[in-house]
């Protein structure tokens, strides 16, 4: 039988599509994007980079790109708005990045391409069907026929609704206005902003500003400028002398999260999987993240290689995360509420994020950095990703570029044996590591800890398959 020209067929070419290719190609899948849209989204919206998704930038080789076209702000006062002072985080990335939406999916659309994937815009997926072998995708005017499918096609995804998945949770019952503009108001003004108002400073006199939208405008209808005054006159008393927007836009808090993320061939990645409000701005992060988890272990699907569950640990590791991340955003959205109960619990929140312990606990929630995916018994470390640490020769994420899993060894005494071709070994007595030795997978979430030859095998065995004398 001919073998069908693509390996995967990515449903999607937002930031969750594109970092997928990308990662899909580092291990020479054959990869097509079909993306719906011809052009970039006419409004141009800043989106946050958090810092395991900052992380994984540099993992790739790609954070100098972004960092030439976004902005560094402080890491903190991002849950729910509440102003509070960045705490200490165990990264050397502790920082946000602000960077236009647009400008991040082409640097990884960039990045897709460079490594040899295929994107064809203005083309969507209208159907398929799968079997023992492939996937045969319709297109409007063309069929193809792939090995894997993936759905990245958003909020409403063609392919969720086609492989029957179910989207439970709840429908949007408040609307928000957010966006960022100049404001000339006094700082002494702003500080004196009712709660149900949100005015974040971003420099140089630019603000994020987020209010209840109310009854104001049309919801079929971008917000305009007049929207937000109006809103924050009524609240307020004072538009605080809003003026020039960058972007406007109006969110619901709907809340939904699909009831599984495979289905055979077909698997779900970024908001077709999940979707929430944009309070934390999580949802970007959280389908980057998605993708770099689930490349590595689609290409052992492909390849042959892969243990008989490793794709099904996409599911199992993923969606609990997504299910947190639902969870927080709902508690975000109750603590900027306007009504007097909402606001004596958001007081009573702030009053505890003066603990250190607790301001962290909340950012590492927001950021990414405080997953730890169950591998089972094992030291803390196991299933928490490692950071970033400099070594005797460059740094570890430097090492993590080609996606392939790495053995750092400080005792001289490990080694990978027969997984030489799917995993490098690193010796650097050097290394500031908390354990003998360590296993990262290719996204940099620690497999195994120790110093056991044996204890390492078992675990190269467990994520990359038996070994090849």
């Amino acid at each position: 039988m001919t073998p069908p020209p693509f390996d995967v067929i990515i449903a999607g070419c937002g930031p969750a599509g594109a970092m997928l290719a990308a990662e899909l190609r580092l291990h020479d899948v054959r990869v097509l994007v079909l993306e719906q849209e011809t052009e970039p989204a006419s409004f141009v919206r800043i989106v946050g980079l958090h810092i395991r998704s900052i992380e994984l930038m540099a993992m790739r080789g790609l954070l100098e790109r972004v960092l030439e076209h976004g902005r560094r702000r402080p890491a903190g006062g991002f849950f729910a708005a509440i102003p509070k002072p960045p705490p200490a985080l165990d990264s050397a990335h502790a920082y946000l990045v602000g960077i236009p939406q647009p400008v991040i999916v082409r640097l990884l659309e960039e990045h897709a391409l460079g490594l040899g994937a295929q994107v064809r815009h203005g083309c969507a997926v209208t159907g398929f069907e799968q079997d023992d072998d492939g996937v045969t995708v319709e297109l409007a005017d063309e069929v193809l026929r792939c090995r894997y499918l993936v759905g990245c096609d958003g909020a409403r995804s063609t392919v969720r609704k086609v492989l029957g998945v179910g989207f439970p949770g709840e429908p949007s019952r408040t609307e928000t206005l957010m966006g960022e503009m100049e404001v000339d108001a006094p700082p002494e003004e702003l500080a004196a902003a009712p709660d149900g108002i949100r005015l974040r400073p971003f420099g140089g006199g630019i603000y994020s500003v987020i209010v209840p939208a109310g009854e104001v405008g049309d919801r079929a209808q971008p917000p305009t400028l007049d929207d937000f005054k109006r809103q924050l006159r009524r609240i307020s008393g004072t538009d605080f002398g809003v003026h020039s927007p960058r972007w406007l836009s109006r969110f619901g808090d709907a809340t939904r999260l699909a009831e599984r993320y495979r289905d055979g061939r077909v698997l779900l990645a970024g908001d077709a999987a999940h979707i929430h409000p944009p309070i934390g701005g999580q949802g970007l992060n959280l389908g980057v993240q998605d993708a770099v988890n689930l490349g590595w272990k689609l290409a052992a699907q492909v390849h042959g290689w892969a243990p008989a569950t490793l794709l099904d640990t996409y599911e199992a590791e993923r969606r609990p995360v997504a299910a947190e991340v639902l969870d927080n955003t709902r508690a975000q959205t109750e603590l900027m509420s306007a009504e007097p109960g909402a606001r004596a619990v958001r007081r009573l929140v702030a009053e505890l994020m003066d603990f250190d312990e607790v301001n962290r606990h909340l950012i590492e929630k927001i950021t990414g950095i405080g997953i730890r995916y169950d591998f089972g018994l094992g030291p803390d470390l196991v299933g928490r990703r490692l950071r970033d640490i400099d070594l005797a020769q460059g740094s570890l994420y430097g090492r993590l570029r080609r996606g392939r899993g790495l053995v750092l060894d400080r005792t001289g005494r490990l080694s990978t044996g027969a997984w030489w071709d799917r995993v490098d070994l690193l010796t650097d007595p050097t290394a500031a590591l908390d354990a003998p030795g360590v296993l990262l997978r290719p996204d940099g979430h620690v497999a195994w800890a120790g110093d056991d030859q044996h204890g390492l095998d078992e675990q190269l065995s467990r994520w990359f398959g038996e070994a090849r004398w």
